[in-house]
């Protein structure tokens, strides 16, 4: 029985991360457009604002910026921490822009609540409670703050603030909605996404759970048939010369043969289970030449004259990174399963082609193919189609598995009545390589 692995102590900095990331990405967006919306009430409605206070502002807020960037390209660990003390920063920042631009009466006080919804996504719930405690702070400071005169600066008549009030509400309301919308929109993608690749990195790992289980399974019953498969074997060999020196029935020897070879049998059906299971243990990962993959492939494949290779001149040589037994026996164990299911007298395709900086292997069988039900569990361990003798439902498992350990993947196009296609992806040893 198989285990999800326990969540890594680095999943919370990299939540973190990920909305530090999309966090610095909004506070850009917002410092575009304050700066433009300054812009347009100084120069475009000719209000008598002080200028150099807010770009002073806005440039503070701009090296925040370009500091909390330095530091997410130095991979430094996140915590959840810097984006709340970033966060108050903002609100900060925002309640000095308020202040100087009309206070309770700007109307993009509103955008006070762009960091309340945020923090509710963002941080957990004290530090959203804190959050909002702050923001109710700073909002309540502009009732004292807008009665402090400022030098040059003259402040329109009750009734032209709230016409500019008025007038601008809309526009507050759709920025600040507009802003939330887009930002918690792309968190929870991005948030989703790496659910995802957790995800399908605990299946991965407990497919190789399976894969390392098999291998114990086998081993141990290797060894502990072995000596009993041995002694019937050897009692059987020598009944067989008894009877032949009584004048036994030919009949009755010939039963003692076929004891004999289905001993045979089992010896060999468990080391090549034992092999399969354990086929990546201890080999080294090291490139290998398509050309050479595929030769070693066939080299021990019965009725190999009935596959057709198609290897390109340009990828002959060209190497996929993988443990290169290993490799050849997956790839055998796909030609064969192809050999089986197309008929005596049709032929199997296997075709070699280019996939990004690796390849990409098809095997194509002339054969039933899979209804939909079947397809969907392939590559189950210990499900197969197959009659009794001629598979134990693992080939395909072992191949899923192998492939994503390198990186790769396994794909199984089928439709009934039209044959089976699987395409096994490598990658490149450059690629391998690059990434340890």
């Amino acid at each position: 029985m198989t285990s999800s692995p326990p969540p890594s102590s680095s999943e919370p900095s990299l939540r973190a991360r990920i909305n530090l990331v999309w966090l610095l990405r909004l506070r850009w967006g917002v410092l575009m457009g304050q700066a433009v919306l300054v812009a347009v009430a100084a120069w475009g409605l000719k209000l008598v604002l002080p200028v150099p206070a807010l770009v002073a502002l806005l440039g503070l807020e701009a090296v925040t910026n370009a500091a909390v960037r330095a530091g997410l390209a130095r991979a430094r660990p996140v915590a959840e921490a810097a984006i709340f003390g970033l966060m108050l920063w903002d609100t900060l920042v925002l309640t000095g822009l308020l202040a100087l631009s009309g206070g309770t009466h700007n109307p993009f006080t509103t955008l006070y609540l762009v960091n309340v919804a945020l923090g509710t996504v963002l941080l957990p719930p004290r530090r959203t409670w804190a959050m909002l405690g702050f923001t109710l702070l700073a909002f309540g400071s502009l009732f004292v703050l807008q009665d402090v005169t400022l030098p040059g600066l003259e402040r329109p008549d009750h009734a032209e603030l709230m016409r500019l009030h008025l007038s601008g509400m809309w526009v507050a309301f759709a920025v600040a909605a507009g802003f939330i919308v887009y930002f918690i929109q792309r968190v929870t993608r991005a948030l989703t996404l790496r659910e995802q690749e957790l995800e399908q990195t605990r299946a991965r790992h407990e497919r190789q759970e399976k894969v390392a289980s098999l291998a114990t399974l086998a081993a141990g019953a290797a060894h502990e048939l072995s000596t009993p498969l041995s002694t019937i074997a050897v009692v059987a060999k020598e009944l067989e010369r008894a009877l032949a020196a009584s004048q036994t029935s030919e009949s009755v020897r010939e039963d003692l043969r076929l004891i004999r070879q289905q001993v045979d049998r089992c010896r060999d059906v468990l080391v090549q289970m034992s092999a399969d299971a354990g086929q990546t243990t201890g080999e080294p990962f090291q490139p290998i030449p398509l050309e050479r993959l595929v030769e070693e492939t066939l080299s021990e494949l019965s009725g190999r004259e009935r596959v057709k290779v198609d290897v390109p001149e340009a990828l002959k040589a060209h190497p996929v990174h993988g443990p290169p037994r290993a490799l050849a026996r997956v790839l055998r164990g796909l030609v064969k399963n192809a050999l089986q299911a197309t008929p005596m007298g049709r032929g199997v395709e296997l075709r070699v082609l280019p996939q990004g900086t690796g390849a990409r292997l098809e095997v194509r069988d002339e054969g039933q193919g899979m209804p939909e039900a079947v397809l969907q569990r392939a590559g189950e361990p210990f499900f197969t189609t197959k009659a009794p003798g001629e598979g134990m439902g693992l080939g395909l498992f072992l191949a899923r598995s192998l492939a994503e350990q390198l990186g790769g993947a396994l794909e199984l196009r089928s439709k009934a009545g039209e044959g089976t296609t699987a395409s096994l992806s490598l990658p490149g040893a450059d690629a391998k390589e690059a990434a340890a």
